[in-house]
């Protein structure tokens, strides 16, 4: 069955609600969360439950996704001493030292006419004051939608409070594609499938009646390109998830495989294999027009686009191993930038532009690391029996991949960019080839 999602009704901008009364400002700074080090402390964060319809759902899960980022640490709520909190009114700070909570959540959510309506506050305990959104000192955020969309209000204040306490853009409110797969080695099945970055309302996309492979999204999160593989030979498609639409790429002489979009969605590169040679090609979409960008009588697959559009990353055996190549978007200047022992595959670029992670296998182990663009600083995140396909969250900051063990299907998991936090992602079935979108409107 063809997933399609129901009508949105998000509002198109957040609303700063009234004020709380004044409160004291106390001489220290605001807290933050710094990202950048290795050997953080999670912050610890109280969160009660929303009143209202939903309300505890709503927090439950704006915990969860603060909880998996490894920066903050959602208390038990057994632990609070006050209780009914209302968004008119400052909470009692004392309450929330006395558990060692630096921030709160305040929040309230209300029906209106089909939708539901959550408004919610968020507070430095020690300092015992509101932060404000959006360059102001006070004022929390109101947000509204049907109310089938709980979950997306929710994901959307974890990303509000992850970017005022970290400076930087969350991730929650995202979705994630990826190859669903059921069945033993000899008769697999592997269905396109689409959920919420924590694992919640996956639908599939496909029927199972062919192999999918390498789904990538665009950059604005309702198309995807793919993969199939049947008997008779591979196609890549694109698919709008608004319509349901999918067409093909057209007919290409030889295997093509590995997709992916340029950063303004108007090109796609793959690859396409002929007589045991590979090379890497780019098709313009708004006219259909091909161009090869490499030549080289080796393997050269697994193209990915820098963020500005600039260059592409892509996989290479041409040095007689399987390395990590970058050239210009035109095919310029290809040049090798990893020299390290193993094989390295699948590059992905990162959104921000300062990494490029790949797959890398060292003897039996793999690994997912990442490198700069010049091919410096190199880091391996994981290792085990096989980790591959990384998938980078919109903001830079973490990497979904699939691991597989010695006698078990394979899972997805995250890993942040420190390497410190490594989670496994709640989908309960097999799963590989994850492709992260960006964030949703």
């Amino acid at each position: 069955m063809i997933w399609k999602p129901s009508k949105r009704t998000f509002m198109t901008a957040l609303a700063a609600l009234p004020a709380a009364a004044a409160l004291p400002r106390a001489a220290r700074a605001e807290i933050e969360v710094n990202v950048n080090r290795g050997d953080i402390q999670p912050l610890p964060i109280a969160i009660p439950a929303f009143a209202g319809d939903q309300g505890g759902d709503i927090a439950q899960v704006i915990a969860s996704d603060l909880q998996r980022s490894g920066l903050f640490r959602p208390l038990d709520p057994a632990s609070f001493t006050e209780h009914d909190l209302n968004i008119a009114y400052q909470p009692n700070f004392a309450s929330w030292k006395q558990i060692n909570a630096q921030a709160l959540i305040v929040g309230q959510s209300t029906p209106a006419t089909g939708n539901l309506q959550v408004g919610f506050h968020l507070y430095d305990v020690p300092a015992e004051k509101e932060l404000g959104f959006g360059g102001q000192s006070q004022g929390g955020l109101q947000l509204s939608a049907s109310a089938d969309n709980w979950r997306r209000i929710a994901h959307k204040i974890a990303d509000a409070v992850y970017e005022r306490l970290t400076g930087e853009k969350g991730y929650f409110d995202t979705r994630v594609v990826f190859v669903a797969e059921a069945g033993g080695r000899g008769g697999r099945t592997k269905r396109l499938a689409i959920m919420d970055q924590d694992g919640a309302n996956p639908s599939y996309l496909t029927d199972g009646s062919s192999i999918v492979m390498t789904p990538r999204f665009s950059s604005n999160s309702q198309e995807i390109t793919y993969m199939t593989l049947r008997p008779e030979g591979s196609s890549v498609y694109l698919l709008n998830l608004d319509t349901t639409r999918r067409e093909s790429l057209g007919d290409f002489q030889g295997q093509v495989f590995a997709p992916r979009f340029s950063p303004d969605g108007t090109k796609v590169a793959f690859s396409v294999a002929r007589g045991g040679n590979s090379d890497v090609f780019v098709m313009d979409l708004r006219n259909r027009q091909t161009a090869r960008l490499t030549s080289d009588p080796a393997i050269d697959t697994s193209p990915s686009f820098s963020p500005d559009g600039s260059q592409i990353a892509f996989n290479s055996d041409r040095s007689g191993t399987a390395e990590i190549y970058v050239m210009g978007a035109d095919g310029s200047n290809p040049r090798r930038i990893s020299f390290g022992q193993g094989k390295y595959t699948t590059p992905v670029w990162s959104p921000t532009g300062e990494f490029i992670a790949f797959t890398k296998q060292t003897g039996s182990e793999f690994h997912i690391g990442v490198m700069k663009p010049d091919g410096t600083d190199e880091r391996l995140l994981t290792s085990s029996y096989l980790d591959e396909g990384p998938t980078w969250a919109p903001n830079g900051r973490v990497i979904m991949f699939s691991r597989e063990g010695a006698g078990g299907g394979p899972k997805l998991w995250t890993i942040d960019v420190t390497g410190r936090v490594l989670q496994p992602v709640p989908y309960p079935g097999a799963a590989t080839d994850p492709a992260w979108s960006p964030l949703l409107n």
